[in-house]
């Protein structure tokens, strides 16, 4: 059985469709971020650097989406190609969500919603390179109707929670046509449905919107 760590963010729910995708069994725990349980010494103990998503394995604990990622799909033999070159191109692209387009959203995320300082200058360096790696993606999706190629893997996994929250900063796939349909090919997922729901997606408008803001300006403080 796998103990699964997590909360309503794009990098738990890599983790939580994952799961549902490889049909694993496991318990979710959801991780309250207002309270700071994520730096409880039970959860450092898991996890030192205090982030979710985290899972434990038959008592092996495991932390980072991506090594996450590659745990399950080498313990199920799914969504990882075994041929070295097609393996190499799946981790690749793994790794670019994990250097580039997971941080720099979450900058503009941080910037643009929850800095209680305006600094435009900030807001437009993540916008702009945000844009930068959607326009990466699109090039990619001109190519192949996957990121590693014809088959849907870990590095489809790993960047389409951080796509389909674009329009939490204030971004738009218009100009990116290839990328918004494979952001909606992936939500039609039966097991991506399941994911969205461990936890459930908050519904984020009006005064539920600016009180989700506002809790999130406490984690950040």
């Amino acid at each position: 059985m796998i103990d699964f760590y997590t909360a309503a963010t794009p990098n738990g729910y890599k983790v939580s469709i994952m799961l549902e995708e490889c049909g694993l069994d496991y318990t979710p725990h959801f991780i309250d971020l207002s309270s700071q349980a994520q730096k409880s010494p039970e959860f450092l103990a898991i996890n030192p650097n205090g982030r979710i998503p985290a899972i434990v394995d038959d008592g092996f604990p495991i932390f980072e989406s991506g090594a996450i990622l590659l745990w399950l799909a080498e313990k199920t033999g799914k969504f990882l190609p075994a041929e070295a070159k097609a393996r190499s191109t799946a981790t690749q692209w793994l790794m670019w969500q994990m250097g580039g387009l997971g941080p720099m959203m979450g900058q503009l995320n941080v910037f643009k919603r929850y800095f209680p300082e305006h600094i435009p200058a900030a807001i437009d360096r993540y916008e702009r390179e945000t844009y930068r790696l959607f326009g990466v993606m699109e090039a990619r999706l001109a190519t192949s109707p996957y990121l590693a190629g014809d088959d849907y893997t870990i590095a489809d996994i790993a960047c389409w929670p951080w796509v389909r929250a674009h329009e939490w900063p204030g971004l738009t796939l218009d100009n990116h046509p290839l990328l918004k349909a494979w952001e909606a090919k992936i939500g039609d997922r039966e097991a991506v449905k399941r994911g969205l729901q461990v936890p459930p997606r908050p519904e984020l408008t009006g005064d539920a919107k600016q009180a989700f803001v506002e809790k999130a300006r406490t984690i950040l403080a």
